[in-house]
């Protein structure tokens, strides 16, 4: 389910929790844990605006934590 949450995003796009549960087949509280536990992670970013927090991908740590992973893998080799 998360990874589906992670592929909703377009580039630089940011999302709240009722515009993802709007798409998915989970109730917006299984919504709610699955970005808690990815914003935990730092996959996710967020903020708050209004009543809603918004949600965008953290692509700096996921640049980061890839290429170190393509690292690892090309020096196995």
């Amino acid at each position: 389910h998360r990874q589906r949450i992670l592929l909703l995003f377009e580039k630089d796009e940011e999302l709240n929790v009722g515009q993802i549960a709007e798409v998915s087949t989970l109730a917006r509280s299984t919504v709610s844990h699955h970005l808690k536990i990815l914003r935990e992670a730092k996959v996710l970013q967020s903020s708050k605006r209004g009543k809603e927090f918004y949600f965008w991908i953290n692509r700096e740590f996921l640049d980061e934590v890839l290429g170190a992973v393509l690292e690892y893998i090309r020096n196995e080799t």
